[in-house]
């Protein structure tokens, strides 16, 4: 008899720790998500206007003159 409880308190031991060491099933990150925009009126979820993307900045056509021009320039 005290076999049988052994062999049973055993087998629930192994089986417990085999599903605590097993490994999970997801694989890779999870994506977070973003939160929704509601409407102030209605409450609805509502679409999320994008921002608008600012031009590149454009490229430096006249040369600035350097303090040591400018100064002598002043100079003359």
């Amino acid at each position: 008899m005290a076999d049988l409880i052994g062999n049973i308190v055993k087998n629930v031991v192994e089986g417990v720790l085999k599903e605590i060491l097993k490994k999970s099933t997801r694989k890779g990150t999870t994506r977070r998500r973003k939160r929704q925009a509601r409407s102030a009126t209605t409450g609805r979820y509502i679409r999320k206007t994008t921002k608008r993307v600012k031009a590149p900045a454009r490229k430096q056509v006249s040369r600035r003159r350097t303090a040591a021009k400018r100064s002598r320039q002043r100079s003359r």
